[in-house]
């Protein structure tokens, strides 16, 4: 048994949060020891392997500022982040025999993890470099991310494993940190499909059930349902399915386009000020094209209320430009769903054209085509979502994940052992 600690800077809902949550579970199932350490975690704001007692999980230093004058995000976020590798090296390493550090998206304190007691091994995921999800604001973001981005490649290169999410980052990963000499190894996402397989069941069992979603109750049982789930950030692109399902609704006839919705679910938390601007724009945009009637927008569903809108939707839209891997592509591949996504980054392995979905140019007539092409064409719809259930079985189980997750770690970890037992035997 190996004994991982799990460190995450916000331990809230997202495709980071899902990613390490399954990594915890599929260690967990391998009978290993795990557990996180985090920065922040809401009990109402997270996935419930983390607030249901499954996995343990250990709040420090969410008393540190996360802005100052409404600035400095990163520079907080990696000052709260190198707080808690103090923590887990000089409390918990000595409280604990902890044999792997396994850390995400911020590596600044990869280096500080290196002094705990018995040097556990560290295992870094990067989902995508944090100096590229900054937005540029001129010289002076510039002068101020220069030594953040110089620490990001410094530390990254001291983890004894890196890891990424696809073969896009993995490209993205060489062009940003050329000085390093280290090549990642992919590890795709994956879902813990059980949990979908149980709720397919309890639904064959009560097939009358609501979606559970107060937002959706007045929603015609007819309704064809086009869904679109992602944070309420900006890179995320709802405006692009706003645009299009406009262009849908304007090619339909009125009983038609009466008949069609679009939902919107997002990852929303109030102490994030784009979370709140961005809702208010969408809000916006969904009343200057009057589709107050065709359009609902949801905040931060739990997982069960997520669940029922993927069964209940007959489409699947993902809008982010160049997304790093998405996960939400496999949860709606696994549900039978076809996806429409633009052609870039980590859905352009997941999702194969014309099969699956379609992968479109970021034009809102292109998606509005395939949109409408989906609406119109019950068997092409059908067929696309026994094909995507299939490519997720077959390419992005949670069993190869686990595998693969349960090898690195076996990997890593070996020489440690190898070491112990030598001298036990020399003892």
């Amino acid at each position: 048994m190996v004994r991982i600690l799990f460190l995450h800077p916000d331990l809230g809902i997202g495709g980071a949060e899902r990613l390490v949550v399954d990594a915890a579970l599929a260690l967990k199932a391998r009978g290993h020891e795990v557990s996180f350490l985090t920065n922040h975690h809401d009990p109402t704001h997270c996935f419930k392997e983390t607030s249901d007692g499954t996995l343990q999980v250990q709040v420090v230093g969410d008393w540190l500022p996360r802005k100052i004058f409404g600035r400095f995000y990163a520079l907080c976020a990696y000052l709260r982040m190198m707080y808690a590798a103090l923590y887990a090296s000089f409390v918990l390493s000595h409280r604990e025999n902890i044999d792997v550090f396994f850390c995400d998206q911020i590596s600044v304190g990869v280096p500080i993890l290196k002094l705990a007691k018995r040097r556990p091994k560290i295992i870094f995921y990067c989902h995508f470099p944090d100096q590229l999800l900054s937005i540029r604001e001129g010289y002076l973001k510039s002068v101020y991310r220069a030594p953040l981005n110089y620490l990001e490649e410094f530390t990254v290169g001291m983890a004894d494993v890196t890891l990424v999410n696809s073969k896009f980052t993995l490209r993205v990963f060489g062009d940003t940190f050329q000085r390093l000499d280290v090549v990642p190894d992919v590890l795709y996402p994956s879902l813990n499909t059980q949990y979908f397989d149980a709720m397919q069941k309890k639904i064959a069992a009560m097939p009358s059930m609501e979606f559970g979603v107060k937002a959706c109750e007045e929603i015609p049982r007819n309704a064809f349902i086009f869904l679109d789930i992602n944070r309420y950030e900006r890179k995320k692109n709802h405006a692009l399915a706003l645009h299009s399902f406009r262009l849908l609704i304007d090619a339909l006839s009125a009983p038609d386009s009466k008949r069609c919705r679009l939902i919107i679910a997002g990852g929303y938390d109030d102490r994030v000020v784009e979370n709140v601007e961005h809702y208010n724009e969408l809000r916006q945009i969904v009343s200057k094209l009057e589709l107050q009637e065709n359009v609902i927008l949801l905040r931060s569903p739990n997982d069960d209320e997520k669940f029922m809108l993927l069964h209940k939707a007959h489409c699947l839209l993902y809008t982010p430009d160049n997304e790093h891997f998405g996960i939400v592509p496999l949860e709606g591949m696994y549900m039978s769903k076809p996806i429409i996504a633009l052609n870039s980054g980590g859905p352009t392995e997941t999702i194969v054209n014309n099969s699956t979905g379609f992968l479109c140019e970021q034009q809102p007539s292109k998606f509005a085509d395939a949109m409408l092409q989906l609406y119109k064409d019950d068997a092409l719809r059908e067929r696309m979502g026994v094909m995507g259930h299939k490519r997720v079985q077959q390419k992005f189980s949670f069993e190869a994940f686990t595998d693969k997750l349960n090898n690195i770690v076996e990997t890593v970890i070996k020489p440690v052992w190898t070491k112990e037992s030598s001298k036990k035997k020399d003892a």
